[in-house]
Parts: structure tokens; C-alpha cells; sequence
């Protein structure tokens, strides 16, 4: 046996164990956010549901002010720490990350409630928009909190707790709850109530979770601050760009256009998303082992890794994109009700930028946590300042059009600029049989849909659409053959899904618990 070979299929194997994890997680948080977006637009309509929005926006990009680059930061340390065996150093990282994080979060929520009458009034123009921005205020520490701690689980290569706390508890929390004061009648107030209460109790869950994985003390805490400070601040900066990236648009719109417009742009931004849930799962449970590889040397693994995780990206987000861009109206529809179906060209074109983003793979992840965050930062911020231009010049001409243009041009640019850097500083691009087999079986499907959508009439065509190209993609896929790694993963998935006594073993002492 090749022990070159078994270490490399080790790590495909421990990265399907996590990935699987998550995509169990992700699947349900997504369908959960989904949810929550479907009460809103049906309950309370476009203006309050693009209120929640704008609210959400600006809690998502003062959270990333309060992590400070510190969530990468953690992740990378812990995973380093762990190689090289200095426990005190694992545990001063931790240390320093929640306590910096959580005092900046509370700063910043102090001076986003005293400044919300004003950003409602004078900024976005919506005095609806003040409580909301105070129900942010109150939940901004426990959701950074959330975040730091969950990142530094991660660094043990484990994705229990980001899988059961951020994936599955916090969103079914927020459902619930949602559902059922939005269903006493407390409308967008309700939601936000919601939102608060979810944060802090999967708060509280990730400090017992993170305490738990870290063990008791078996040294003393040692602090290597000017390391981590250098590589989180450079982190932070091309973090803030990415989340920037992502709700600039939203936030413009809300400053050139009205609420409708906001609530309409991110029913069709959240049906993008769900189509590729499993590219935040993935890409966690990948993150951590690239420093552990990169730290390692073993280059060869980590190249096996990186196309493995694009592959898995991209061929599991492949029927959804079939289906968003051949019915967008009736997923629209069905999402937020018939209002809504004028954001079909909308949908279309995110979903263009963003299968640019899959098909490109984890490349953003690939430069920040082999130690070059620095390259990350330039492209982030590069196409954040690109981003906002567009969105200036195209959305008072265009409106919610000229802001999906944006992000799907920006999008694209940013990931095409990743994907030729890591190649560049590594040698590395994340194209094998994989990807070619899923491209394959893609385009037999679209053209099965197409069919569909020519000739079915509606509704039936969504229902026959979506069975046909699920049906034809999943049968020319394992007619043209699964990969070693899609083995890796069915073995590594079933494995866990079968209890240890079905297995013949009993679960070892030793094993991380959450």
C-alpha cells in the first residue's frame, strides 16, 4: 500500500466526514432563512420584508467589524497550534479573539442604537427601519460571539458544533419563533424579536461546545499576539470586503430605490443562495485543512483536496442552476407569491455570477489560510470598490436589474482573479474529471428542461421540470462514471450514518464530543 496514497485519501475521507456534516446542516438552515423569507413576503409583504433585510445587512457587516478578521484568525491558529503541539498558544489565541471580539461588538451595538433614528431618517430614508436597527443593536455581541467561538471549534478539524449550533439550532430557533410571534400579530417586530433570541442562545451553546473541544488546561495560556493580529487584520480587511460584496447592493438599493425593491432583489438573492448551500459546508470543513496541510507540506494532498471540494461544489449546485435558469417565475412564485415574478431576469443573472463562483471552488479560502490573506484583502477590497461603482451608475438607471448586474459581474471578476493567484502562487488548479463529468451531466439536463419548459404548461412544468432534470442528471452522472474521491465520500457518509454498534465497534473515549 502506498502510504503517500492512504494519507491523501485520509484527508479526502475527513473532509467528506465534515462536509457531510454540514451539508445536513446547511440544507436545513437554508430551507430555514427560506422559510423565514416566505412569512415575511406573504405575511407582512415586499416593504417589511426588505426592512428585515436592510436591518440584517447592516447587523452582518458590523459583525464583521467586531471580528476583526479574528473569525479566519482563530480557525487558522487553532488548526496551527494543534500541528506543532503548543497547547498554551491554542489557548491564549482563543482567548484573545472572544474578548477583543465581544468588547468590539459591544461598542458597535451601543453606537448603532443611539445612531439608528438617523441612519432610518437620513441615510436609507425609511422610519421603519429604526427598531429594526435597534433589535441589531442588542443582537450584534451575541452573534459575533457565535461566530468567534464557532470558528475556533473548527480549528480542530471537527464541524460538530458549527454544524449543530450554526446550521441547525440558531436557524430552527428563528423559524419557530418567527412563525409564531409573526402568527400572534407582531409582525416585523416579531422577527427581529426572533432574530435576538436565536443569536443569544446559540451563543451560549458555543461557549460550552468550544469549551468542551479545548479540553481542560494542560498548560498555561501563552500569547502570540503580534502574529495573529498581522494575519487577522489583513484577513478582516478582505472579510469586510467579501460581506460588503455581498450586501452592498442591498444597502445602495435601499438608498436609491424603495423597500419593495430591497424585499423583491433579496427573495431572488435567497433562491441563489439555497441553490448553493453546499458551498458554505464544503468550504468549512475545507478551511481548517489547508493550514493543516500548508503547515504540513504536503502539497500534493492539499491539491487532491482543493479539486475534490471544487468538484463536490459544483456538481451538487448543477441542477439547481438548471432549474433557476429555466423557471425562474414559478420558483418565484412559489417563494414569495406572484408579486414577486418580476424579479425573474433578476435571478437569472445572480445565478450567472454565482455558478462562476462555484464552478471556480474554494480559491479565496485556498490564498487566505495558506498564510496569504494579504492577496485575498487586494482582490476583496478591489472588487468591493468595482461593486460599488457599478451599483451607483447602473441601479438609478436600471434599478434592482442594474444591481444584479453588478453583483454578478463583480462576482465573477473577483473569483476569476482567486482562481489565476492560487494558481500562480501555487501551482494548483482545482479541475479534474470531476468537474468535467458534472459539466457533462449538466448540459444534459438543461437540455432535458428546456424540453420541459417548452412544452408542459404551467404549474406542471416546475413539478415535471425539476423531476425530469434531477432524473437525467443523476443517471448520466453515474453513467459517466463516479471518481475515487465520490467513493471516498459514499463510504465516508454512509460510515457515519450507520450507529457504531451497526459497525462492529464501539465509539471510542476519545472521540470530540459536543
Amino acid at each position: 500500500m502506498d502510504p503517500g496514497g492512504a494519507a491523501k485519501d485520509d484527508e479526502v475521507v475527513g473532509m467528506a466526514g465534515g462536509a457531510g456534516l454540514n451539508l445536513v446542516g446547511a440544507a436545513f438552515s437554508q430551507l430555514a432563512v427560506a422559510g423565514i423569507f416566505m412569512v415575511l413576503s406573504h405575511v407582512l409583504g415586499a416593504d417589511d420584508l426588505g426592512i428585515y433585510a436592510q436591518a440584517f445587512a447592516v447587523l452582518s457587516l458590523l459583525s464583521l467589524l467586531s471580528l476583526s478578521g479574528f473569525q479566519a484568525g482563530l480557525t487558522r491558529f487553532v488548526a496551527v497550534y494543534l500541528v506543532t503541539g503548543d497547547r498554551g498558544a491554542m489557548r491564549g489565541t482563543v482567548r484573545i479573539g472572544l474578548a477583543l471580539t465581544t468588547v468590539a461588538a459591544v461598542i458597535l451595538g451601543i453606537g448603532l442604537y443611539l445612531t439608528s433614528p438617523w441612519l432610518a431618517t437620513h441615510v436609507f430614508d425609511e422610519p421603519g427601519l429604526i427598531d429594526p436597527l435597534r433589535y441589531a443593536a442588542f443582537t450584534l455581541p451575541a452573534l459575533t460571539f457565535m461566530d468567534a467561538a464557532l470558528a475556533g471549534t473548527k480549528g480542530f478539524k471537527t464541524m460538530k458544533a458549527y454544524a449543530f449550533i450554526g446550521l441547525l439550532l440558531e436557524p430552527a430557533i428563528r423559524l419557530g419563533l418567527t412563525l409564531v410571534l409573526v402568527g400572534w400579530g407582531l409582525g416585523l417586530e416579531g422577527a427581529m424579536i426572533a432574530l435576538l433570541v436565536s443569536k443569544a442562545t446559540a451563543a451560549v451553546a458555543s461557549a460550552v461546545a468550544l469549551r468542551r473541544v479545548m479540553g481542560a488546561p494542560a498548560s498555561a495560556p501563552s500569547y502570540h499576539v503580534s502574529a495573529l493580529f498581522r494575519f487577522s487584520t489583513v484577513s478582516w480587511m478582505a472579510g469586510l470586503a467579501t460581506t460588503g460584496l455581498i450586501w452592498a447592493d442591498t444597502l445602495i438599493l435601499g438608498i436609491y430605490g424603495s423597500s419593495e425593491d430591497v424585499g423583491l432583489y433579496n427573495v431572488a438573492t435567497r433562491l441563489v443562495v439555497l441553490a448553493t448551500f453546499v458551498m458554505l459546508p464544503i468550504n468549512s470543513s475545507f478551511a481548517p485543512r489547508i493550514a493543516d496541510l500548508y503547515q504540513r507540506g504536503e502539497i500534493g494532498t492539499l491539491a487532491r483536496s482543493y479539486g475534490v471540494a471544487t468538484s463536490w461544489i459544483l456538481r451538487l449546485s448543477l441542477p439547481a442552476f438548471v432549474l433557476l435558469a429555466l423557471f425562474p417565475d414559478a420558483l418565484l412564485s412559489l417563494f414569495g407569491g406572484s408579486a414577486f415574478v418580476a424579479g425573474a431576469t433578476v435571478t437569472v443573472i445572480l445565478a450567472a455570477g454565482k455558478l462562476v463562483d462555484a464552478t471556480t471552488g474554494p480559491c479565496g479560502l485556498m490564498l487566505t489560510m495558506s498564510g496569504r490573506p494579504a492577496l485575498a484583502m487586494i482582490d476583496n477590497i478591489g472588487v468591493l470598490v468595482a461593486n460599488i461603482a457599478l451599483n451607483i451608475w447602473l441601479i438609478p438607471r436600471h434599478g434592482i436589474l442594474g444591481s444584479a448586474v453588478a453583483w454578478a459581474l463583480s462576482l465573477a471578476l473577483v473569483n476569476l482573479t482567486r482562481l489565476t493567484q492560487v494558481w500562480w502562487t501555487m501551482r494548483m488548479v482545482p479541475f479534474g474529471a470531476g468537474v468535467g463529468k458534472g459539466v457533462l451531466a449538466g448540459s444534459g439536463a438543461f437540455a432535458v428542461g428546456l424540453a420541459v419548459q417548452r412544452t408542459v404548461p404551467e404549474p406542471a412544468s416546475l413539478v415535471v421540470g425539476a423531476l425530469a432534470v434531477g432524473a437525467v442528471y443523476v443517471g448520466l452522472v453515474a453513467a459517466l462514471g463516479v471518481t475515487t474521491e465520490d467513493r471516498l465520500l459514499l463510504r465516508a457518509l454512509i460510515s457515519r450514518s450507520t450507529p457504531a454498534w451497526a459497525r462492529g465497534r464501539g465509539v471510542s473515549a476519545g472521540s470530540p464530543s459536543l
